[in-house]
């Protein structure tokens, strides 16, 4: 009742809606409820009464109740629609935003897949509960009030008749919603595992495609699929096991209340209109009993829907990074890392004890061996992840008291794997800033050497990407991304090994133009080549996690430490290939 209550709590904006379909279905079900007492009238009245003139009449009236209960209904089914389409309209758009604001440690760990499913599978089960199974409880336990008053009020032996089949329909609907429940959560469950295999797989089609993997791929999509259809077949035989039963059910009370009623009209105790009208009602009153095994796997299905979606908007409290109050304006770009510790969720300790100090248009070049902690460390910054132990400091502010929004806006990325959208590469470029003049892409452009591929291309900065940018190589797809950050105008900017993908001509291309753009912001760079390490104003060494030099390059070689090593590994062949560049 908890998830049920909190998932009609998304529909209380609609409740003046939820009202008018609450009044159509409860017309329509009165409607109902009307109709077998013209045929008790025609049959009693009429035919065995004699007063064949009230046949018109009463043919009349059947014909508009007729059209009422079509009006009614219509507005019953299109408002429930209504406030179904748009309750599950709102709980998407909250789902997708939610997703997009948690924190990267979550997204480290959850299944995109998974996701997917949830977004899609899961807010479709709930619709279906919101459009039919809760107006369905509202109408039939409204309409099983006013047949048990007519039944009543019309002959209470067979009332009781027709009651003595409700403990076993009852008893029925218990066991089946017991048994479908699991069952359900395992197939939507499933279909998210199944979600993921399809992403998974077309996401690294190049590389499936590069490593002649189609065959196995297609066999790990099957066997996904092999479970999901025995997932399916397991709720299918609980299902195709209720239906018969109760329709055994069924068609034992309608026979007894058939032959009971039969006794009382041959007995003279009640007339065959009455016997008439009532199995009418007996009808009516066996089929609400009866889809009561459809509502409990509707509403069974919707609940294990709506537990998998408040499992993520419930992602708050522990996941999501808490916002500040604070909005940075005119950063200078002064940043410290003081004392700073950072964990993973598993609790192994990633940074230890580090501290730095860049001020405002220094460079800062971080440099470590493959899993040393630098892009732990550079990401710290934005607060992709946030500290353990210390804190980081922009402007003198430790930058968890800022809005996260304020504050990356003032920071510009360029990760090792660029992302591109699958939009026009102005768009691509713009991101960060919507709407940005044609003139300043085009200059940033320039000056991440991408405008002259751009402007040969038939469409110009028109020109549609491939999904993640699969029509540019690595190197444009590298320099589409650090257009897209200097259009910012960042004074701070990170580059993540961003020139790790392009060729030595165009890094040195860019470092040139790079070298006048850092010039007025603080850059942290995971230095890859020889020109960059050389031009950094300092220079910072991690080993597992800890900071163990700091200094210039020409300090640091003296010292022929860990620094003098990673160089000399690392860089050995790369001075030539500078100086021939």
């Amino acid at each position: 009742m908890r998830t049920i209550r909190r998932l009609l709590g998304f529909a209380k904006p609609y409740w003046m809606v939820v009202g008018a379909t609450i009044i159509c279905c409860w017309i329509t079900r009165s409607i109902m409820l009307i109709l077998p007492q013209f045929q008790r009238r025609i049959v009693d009245e009429c035919y065995e009464g004699g007063h064949f003139e009230l046949l018109n009449h009463i043919v009349m009236l059947y014909i508009v109740c007729g059209i009422i209960r079509a009006i009614f209904g219509f507005g019953w089914g299109y408002l429930a629609q209504y406030v179904a389409q748009r309750t599950i309209y709102d709980i998407r758009n909250k789902m997708f935003d939610h997703i997009q604001r948690l924190s990267f440690s979550y997204h480290d760990e959850a299944e995109t897949g998974q996701l997917i499913s949830r977004a899609t599978a899961d807010a479709d089960a709930l619709q279906g509960f919101l459009s039919d199974g809760m107006f369905f409880i509202l109408s039939e336990s409204f309409a099983m009030i006013g047949l048990l008053i007519i039944c009543f009020s019309m002959s209470w032996q067979l009332s009781l008749a027709a009651l003595s089949m409700v403990p076993f329909l009852v008893i029925a609907v218990y066991f089946f919603s017991k048994k479908i429940g699991p069952l359900f959560a395992a197939v939507q469950q499933q279909l998210g595992e199944r979600t993921s295999a399809i992403q998974q797989s077309f996401s690294g089609i190049r590389v499936v495609k590069a490593f002649a993997r189609e065959e196995y791929e297609t066999e790990k999509f099957d066997r996904e699929s092999q479970e999901l259809l025995a997932r399916n077949i397991d709720a299918a035989k609980v299902q195709a096991f209720y239906g018969p039963m109760m329709d055994f059910i069924a068609a034992y009370g309608f026979a007894f209340v058939l032959w009971k009623g039969g006794v009382q009209v041959l007995d003279k105790d009640i007339k065959l209109g009455v016997m008439i009208a009532f199995m009418a009602y007996v009808m009516s009153f066996v089929w609400p009993i009866r889809m009561m095994g459809y509502i409990t796997q509707l509403t069974k299905n919707a609940l294990v829907s709506a537990e998998r979606i408040f499992e993520i908007l419930d992602m708050h409290s522990e996941t999501h990074l808490k916002d500040g109050a604070r909005v940075l304006k005119n950063c200078s770009g002064h940043v410290v890392f003081n004392n700073v510790s950072f964990c993973y969720t598993d609790g192994s300790r990633a940074l230890s004890c580090i501290s730095i100090e860049a001020k405002p248009g220094e460079m800062i070049a971080v440099m470590g061996d493959t899993g040393s902690g630098k892009s732990s460390l550079i990401n710290l910054l934005p607060r992709f992840y946030d500290v353990a132990e210390g804190a980081v400091f922009v402007d003198g502010v430790d930058i968890r008291k800022y809005k996260l929004e304020s504050l990356r806006r003032h920071i510009g990325i360029v990760s090792q794997e660029p992302f591109l959208f699958g939009d026009s590469i102005y768009e691509n470029i713009a991101y960060g800033r919507p709407g940005a003049p044609f003139e300043e892409v085009v200059e940033v452009a320039k000056a991440a050497n991408i405008h002259d591929f751009i402007d040969s291309l038939p469409d110009g900065y028109d020109t549609l990407l491939g999904e993640r940018g699969v029509n540019l190589s690595g190197g444009q797809k590298q320099r589409v991304a650090i257009a897209r950050a200097l259009l910012m105008n960042p004074p701070i900017l990170i580059l993540d090994d961003a020139t790790s993908s392009v060729d030595t001509e165009t890094e040195s291309l860019i470092q040139q133009a790079l070298a006048s753009l850092t010039e007025s912001r603080t850059t942290f760079v995971i230095a890859q080549r020889v020109s960059t390490v050389k031009r950094a104003d300092k220079i910072i060494v991690l080993n597992k996690g800890r900071l163990v030099e700091s200094g210039f390059h020409d300090e640091l070689m003296a010292k022929n430490g860990h620094y003098a090593e990673l160089f000399n590994l690392q860089f050995s062949g790369q001075e030539m290939e500078d100086v021939n560049a």
